[in-house]
């Protein structure tokens, strides 16, 4: 059983979409891959501007460690800042295969 971690957001108001996306590419070739218990990471953009972030983990342990790492990294401090933190939603689910 893995873990599935899905965060949904929009932009916030001004935020330039070009210097986001480097951002998303940052987070995910320089503070996400090395962590224990990372499988794969994906960004995603729907037709309304809802953007989402879907993580596997192998472990929900992997999960929230990576969470706390969050807090005092700069680059995700940075992807954080480019985020309309009233629309910004997390869930976890756990794999049945």
């Amino acid at each position: 059983m893995s873990v599935v971690e899905v965060m949904t957001f929009r932009l916030r108001p001004g935020a330039d979409e070009a210097e986001f996306l480097e951002l998303d590419r940052q987070v995910q070739t320089e503070f996400i891959p090395n962590h224990s218990g990372f499988l794969r990471r994906t960004t995603a953009r729907a037709a309304d501007g809802t953007w989402a972030v879907v993580t596997l983990w192998v472990a929900e342990e992997d999960a929230e460690r990576s969470t706390v790492l969050a807090v005092d990294d700069p680059v995700m401090g940075a992807f954080m800042a480019c985020l309309e933190q009233t629309s910004l939603h997390t869930d976890r689910y756990h794999t049945l295969d």
